[in-house]
């Protein structure tokens, strides 16, 4: 289990290893691009071959790319179903440029097509990313909170889109604030085991790649997006600590996305319970 979060890319992709190791992380997230822009910045081969060396210098083996918040692949318009396709293509290469374990992205919305529509432009979209494609980045799927239509806060529905695309290369990131956020309670370690049994039975942990560790501002079921910082939320440190001592969770990335303003206190709280819940095991 290692501990990170997102950190800033600010000044060219090489600063986010770097503002990880300020931190005291083992792991990171980061932007390739601007997440509210389509528009490509250059990844020169030196910029390259900084982060590769910042990774290599500060001893991390494990990182990740967030996609752009603009993603969908669910819309009803082809443009944007294009456009969102091609940019998750452009970012599993730059991933696979900097060495990056995965890329991963929301799915897109439903609110102007219905879900089966939806459902299959999704499938449709992710199958044309991976065409061709060898590169060692995983693209990863991540859970939603359900506000509104988005695709994707139910793990049937996942599970449903896994299928259609029918690519074992497709990995899953599962958000604890989306989670609670959907209806699945992570408050004690009796529903922490029955929602990663759930998980395991439509999902399959074998595809669980990556967690975001947030806590949310919205109650179990409340199908908003609003993360906290960690024990402040609805999930509470009670949950964190059943969460952590779950073994579905011991060989992954934990990424905070926490607001940036108490990060550095929830990653020592996170530490902290790890060390307390792994102690003698």
């Amino acid at each position: 289990m290692k501990i990170g979060a997102h950190v800033s890319a600010a000044g060219g992709v090489s600063n986010a290893p770097k503002n990880a190791a300020a931190l005291g992380l083992e792991c990171f997230q980061f932007f390739s691009r601007p997440p509210q822009s389509g528009r490509t910045p250059e990844l020169s081969d030196d910029e390259v071959r900084r982060f590769r060396g910042a990774c290599d210098g500060h001893g991390f083996d494990e990182c990740f790319i967030h996609a752009p918040y603009i993603i969908n692949l669910a819309s009803a318009e082809r443009r944007i179903r294009d456009n969102s396709v091609r940019l998750l293509r452009e970012e599993l290469e730059r991933g696979s440029r900097l060495g990056v374990t995965g890329m991963m992205t929301h799915l897109g919305s439903a609110r102007d097509v219905g879900q089966e529509t939806a459902l299959q432009s999704v499938a449709e979209g992710l199958r044309r990313i991976l065409d061709d494609y060898d590169g060692p980045t995983r693209l990863i799927i991540e859970n939603s909170a359900g506000a509104g239509m988005i695709i994707g806060d139910e793990f049937e529905e996942i599970s449903d889109i896994l299928d259609r695309i029918g690519d074992s290369r497709v990995g899953v990131c599962l958000d604890t604030a989306h989670a609670l956020a959907s209806g699945y309670d992570l408050r004690t370690p009796e529903t922490v085991a029955e929602t990663m049994e759930r998980f395991d039975r439509t999902i399959g942990l074998g595809r669980l790649l990556v967690i975001h560790t947030n806590d949310s501002k919205i109650e179990l079921g409340g199908h908003k997006d609003l993360h906290e910082h960690i024990g402040l939320g609805h999930i509470g440190l009670a949950g964190f600590r059943s969460i952590l001592a779950n073994p579905a969770f011991a060989d992954l990335c934990l990424i905070l996305e926490t607001p940036v303003d108490g990060v550095a206190d929830d990653i020592k709280t996170l530490k902290s319970i790890r060390q307390a819940v792994w102690k003698g095991k």
